[in-house]
């Protein structure tokens, strides 16, 4: 009854319909009236003809009921929505800021609760909209841009029908560089154009338009930059950018192995590691990751882990977890296949005492790269399956003989280390 009361007293036309609207949004924060005034004859429609009013404040108000019902994770609410979504994109190109990020942020609340939504907007336009959106001058609509484009390329039809659309676009070219300019435009919209750009890169395989418009050396240089920033004290959330920077980059390597060569870009890796271990533990597989795709096919980058004495720095995270363990080992190997020469300055350091309690971890992944690495180092440098069996290696690898995973790698060792250097 209360509802109904509502939504007539919004009807009514009289005087007050600008203070009933207010008193509809503040109603409408609740689930239950949500899905009670979308069931109403006529309730939604009446939105409409408000939204559509050419009083703005009634306008602005009408807004507002929308984005409060945008809110709801209830479906069948986001579809009551589907006769406004026409006019939502419309009002994107108003002079109105407030109405504009009000449009954005109910565009973007209505894409994640339903597909019927995303279907009808993007015969609509929403794209190309967007791309023109995304050319404003305003901090609040970038970001209201980016959250929505970031919705949509969460979507579980993105790879098949959106990601192209947003190539096709104009927008992949603005993106770039609002991300790039992260610290001096406004973190908010970097943050979420780079959210876009991971959902991009890795969802889809070819990323040929991201790569022609310098994706990698924009965002290398970009991560040089944040380095920096962290030497003079972090701005606030500086974290929250560089997750998916890293992110972006770490995945682009995958996918072409095309990197600049740039020995700078390890040392800003150390540096954010350094400098965010402790708060943000999540990042510390972040940088591993990206760490690994450098070093996988590239002499150089192993050449410079080494040359630039980055070694202790990675060894200290080797027991940081056990998703750490397996990437400063995955790293080690990518080195450690290169030959003798990088080997030998492996075991420099005292790596062969850090490697043996690692054999009894229960962790079947981290002991099987373990025992990778072991078998490099024995293989380029056999010299050091002596030494491993001086420090009772041998009895650390016995314990693996009877395990189906990883008896084979145990027993090759075991082969290694009996044999007399030289032999």
């Amino acid at each position: 009854g209360q509802v109904l009361e509502l939504l007539r007293g919004v009807q009514r036309g009289s005087e007050d319909r600008k203070r009933s609207l207010g008193r509809l949004r503040w109603a409408l924060q609740n689930e239950e009236t949500q899905q009670k005034f979308v069931r109403l004859d006529g309730s939604i429609r009446t939105l409409t003809g408000l939204f559509t009013s050419s009083l703005a404040e009634l306008q602005l108000e009408a807004a507002r009921c929308l984005h409060e019902l945008s809110h709801s994770s209830v479906p069948s609410v986001a579809e009551a929505c589907l006769p406004v979504t026409s006019y939502l994109l419309t009002y994107l190109s108003g002079h109105s800021l407030e109405l504009t990020e009000l449009c954005l942020y109910t565009l973007g609340n209505l894409v994640v609760e339903s597909e019927a939504v995303r279907k009808q907007l993007l015969p609509q336009g929403i794209i190309p909209v967007l791309a023109s959106c995304i050319q404003s001058p305003h901090e609040a609509v970038l970001e209201g841009v980016g959250y929505v484009l970031s919705q949509l390329l969460q979507a579980k039809e993105a790879p098949t029908e959106i990601i192209l659309l947003v190539l096709d676009s104009l927008l992949p070219q603005h993106m770039l560089p609002l991300v790039c300019s992260g610290l001096k435009a406004g973190m908010g919209a970097a943050v979420e154009f780079a959210w876009c750009l991971h959902y991009i890169i890795c969802r889809h395989e070819d990323n040929t338009v991201l790569l022609a418009l310098g994706a990698v050396p924009a965002l290398t240089s970009l991560l040089l930059d944040l380095a920096s920033q962290i030497l003079q004290g972090a701005p606030e959330g500086l974290e929250l950018l560089v997750c998916p920077v890293l992110r972006c980059l770490g995945n682009l390597l995958a996918q072409t192995g095309c990197q600049g060569q740039d020995g700078r870009l390890l040392i800003a890796l150390f540096l954010i590691l350094q400098c965010f271990l402790q708060q943000h533990p999540f990042l510390l597989q972040e940088c591993l990751w990206l760490l690994n795709n450098l070093t996988a096919d590239d002499p150089f980058f192993c050449s410079a882990l080494l040359s630039l004495e980055l070694l202790p720095a990675l060894l200290q995270l080797l027991t940081c977890s056990q998703m750490a363990t397996v990437l400063v080992l995955t790293v080690l190997c990518n080195v450690a296949e290169k030959g003798a020469v990088q080997c030998q300055q492996l075991l420099q350091q005292p790596l062969l005492a850090q490697l043996l309690p690692l054999l009894t971890v229960p962790d079947p992944e981290a002991v099987g790269q373990c025992l990778e690495l072991l078998h490099l180092l024995f293989l380029h440098c056999p010299e050091a399956a002596a030494d491993f069996t001086r420090q009772g290696g041998h009895q650390a690898l016995e314990q693996h003989q009877s395990s189906p995973e990883l008896q084979e790698r145990a027993q090759a060792l075991l082969g290694m280390v009996r044999q007399p250097p030289g032999a």
